[in-house]
């Protein structure tokens, strides 16, 4: 069994039938296929963004700021609460649950277009502090269910193409994401 390195929680599991659209949080079981995502959801692929995971403290500061938004308002499969995802470089694997092993594939995301989302909540904080995965093993996934970090990343990851990690490192650097 790997060490585990930090440790947090899933606070919620959300999905949607289309992309683009705010998730709703659900409290059954869902089941995550490898190399695709949680099995009932629209942005489940085959892609580097198969899973999505946005912190609870990142939508506390969104309602600090005045939105009235919640879990799954921003479009992420699990929203977390205990650990800091912005702070896991790309590569770092995360166990959800005793199932589920997924890998860091890509932080933040430039939105060409303003989605449903933004116009929805007034702002979309997921392309700033979201993440996304890809999974390397499946199984259920649950609320409640623990998140371990058990392998610390060090920036690279293989299933991610090298034009969308260019443009999210662009759009950082001109101040734009």
């Amino acid at each position: 069994m790997p060490e585990i390195l930090a440790t947090g929680r899933v606070r919620s599991v959300n999905i949607s039938t289309r992309k683009g659209t705010r998730k709703t949080p659900v409290e059954e079981p869902q089941t995550v296929v490898v190399q695709h995502g949680i099995a009932e959801d629209a942005h489940a692929g085959d892609w580097h963004r198969q899973v999505s995971f946005l912190a609870m403290e990142s939508i506390e500061r969104a309602r600090d700021l005045g939105l009235e938004v919640k879990e799954g308002d921003f479009g992420e499969n699990f929203t977390t609460e205990g650990i800091d995802v912005m702070r896991l470089p790309m590569g770092t694997q995360l166990r959800i649950g005793s199932d589920v092993l997924v890998e860091i594939s890509q932080i933040g995301k430039v939105c060409h277009t303003r989605c449903a989302i933004y116009y929805l909540a007034g702002d979309c904080i997921f392309p700033r502090e979201g993440i996304f995965g890809v999974v390397l093993e499946g199984g259920q996934v649950q609320v409640g269910d623990p998140i371990d970090v058990v392998k610390m990343g060090d920036g690279t990851c293989e299933f991610s193409p090298a034009e969308a990690i260019a443009e999210v490192e662009e759009a950082r650097a001109n101040g734009t994401l």
